[in-house]
């Protein structure tokens, strides 16, 4: 079966827009991929349009107001912090079934400041300890400390590269360093995750033109083309644990291994990740479920630099969800982006070198929601 390639990508910086609309942040983005791929949206055959915000708006149909309506069909997604994901999975399929050969996915997310929540039902909160992702992702922490011994300044690490590698980005959120000392003593959210170890609500879009192989060939796209390798999805499979501690690893290990199985592919040779750190909790744990090192290896990861930029397998380059930014439905397709961009040899400063294959991930869902992992690996031409 033919390959997929992404022939265009691009994402606004991410920041605060109080003063656009959902739909004029995506057309932005989406107007940019088109730009990269070198077509128009009369090119495109279907959309795929991933909003958490405002689920039931057809943000989709309301970007195309603003930028052409051509009336191909719409598909509107929501699906946690792996909404953008789901779309750019979306429109691969629809390729991969033959049904099109060009699709635009975009990803979009305005978000206000402050904490996110679990989901609907009976919350609960207070029964069994406490639900807010910051308390779940804190649980998370505390239950690797205790089996393997990592410490609060191994999590605390995380956030410190991350934020350095997003001085390098033009399309971060905050490029700023904060130093080790910095991390550990700002305020306090839940131990051993502060302040600065917690990812940031903010507005974004992201966008990606898809096409077939085929077609990538008649219009000699292939020197701009990447590769999609592989792409899978997973919910949570069935752990029998407490409900105090929820099972937050098993949908990336069941992604994980069924991404690797698709691609042909181990661990060991991936060149770079894009993963998500929406704690630095979270970056530590998915080192271990993506098999970028056995359990209870991933502090060890961390102090040697393996995970840097310039390391064997670089992490989070972008500047990761901890600087460079969370507006959930766009996260996904931006780290599609940030691993393009590295594939293409077009990330600059931040480049790495050599990169031939990358992976991007990201996991969303929480207690009385349920998950949703997405992972893709992408592949130099």
């Amino acid at each position: 079966m033919s390959h997929v390639y992404v022939v265009g990508i691009d994402m606004i910086r991410f920041g605060r827009y109080p003063d656009r609309t959902v739909p004029s942040l995506a057309a932005e983005a989406a107007l940019m991929a088109l730009d990269d791929a070198g077509l128009t949206l009369k090119d495109m055959q279907a959309l795929y349009c991933g909003n958490l915000g405002q689920a039931s708006g057809m943000v989709g149909q309301r970007m195309l107001a603003e930028i052409g309506q051509t009336a191909i069909p719409v598909t509107n997604v929501a699906n946690a912090c792996a909404t953008g994901a789901t779309a750019f999975r979306g429109a691969w399929m629809s390729i991969k079934a033959g049904v099109y050969d060009t699709v635009l996915a975009v990803g979009v997310e305005q978000m206000g400041k402050g904490l996110l929540g679990g989901g609907g039902g009976v919350s609960p909160e207070g029964l069994v300890g406490s639900y807010t992702m910051p308390a779940m992702f804190a649980h998370i922490g505390m239950e690797h400390s205790q089996k393997h011994g990592t410490t609060f300044a191994q999590f605390a690490q995380v956030s410190v590269k991350n934020h350095h590698h997003s001085t390098l980005n033009p399309k971060s959120m905050y490029r700023k360093e904060t130093p080790l000392e910095e991390v550990m003593g700002s305020e306090m959210i839940a131990y051993p995750n502060t302040k600065l170890m917690c990812s940031v609500n903010v507005d974004g879009s992201a966008a990606a033109v898809l096409m077939s192989e085929e077609k990538v060939k008649r219009l000699g796209l292939m020197d701009r083309a990447v590769r999609i390798r592989a792409s899978e999805m997973s919910s949570n499979p069935y752990e029998d644990r407490q409900a105090a501690m929820p099972d937050f690893s098993g949908a990336t290990r069941v992604a994980a291994k069924r991404v690797y199985e698709q691609a042909g592919l181990g661990a060991e040779d991936i060149n770079l990740v894009e993963l998500h750190d929406c704690f630095a909790t979270a970056e530590l744990v998915h080192y271990e479920n993506l098999g970028l090192c056995a359990d209870g290896e991933a502090g060890r990861l961390i102090d040697e630099g393996t995970t840097a930029l310039g390391g064997r397998v670089p992490v989070n380059v972008s500047g990761g969800l901890l600087s460079k930014g969370h507006p959930l439905g766009a996260t996904g397709i931006a780290n599609i982006y940030e691993v393009a961009t590295h594939l293409r040899g077009k990330a600059e400063a931040r480049q790495v070198e050599g990169a031939r294959i990358g992976m991007t991930h990201v996991v969303g869902g929480g207690p009385g929601m349920g998950t949703a992992c997405a992972i893709h690996i992408l592949e130099k031409v």
